[in-house]
């Protein structure tokens, strides 16, 4: 059982993750389309989803 839930939980982070950086994205490249200068920002927002899925991780772990 301790297997199936943490299938579960990485499964569900995934999925979590990829359905609010699907969002994130479109908006980071709307903001580069009207300004340059803010790649950094777009990067950092589009990578912040991706510490759901080492959260989520964890349970492999412990």
């Amino acid at each position: 059982m301790g297997k199936i839930g943490a299938g579960i939980a990485v499964g569900l982070a995934g999925v979590g993750a990829g359905l609010s950086q699907g969002n994130i994205g479109a908006a980071a490249v709307g903001m580069l389309a009207e300004d340059a200068s803010r790649f950094g920002h777009a990067i950092i927002f589009t990578a912040l989803p991706e510490s759901i899925v080492i959260l989520g991780l964890l349970p492999l772990f412990l």
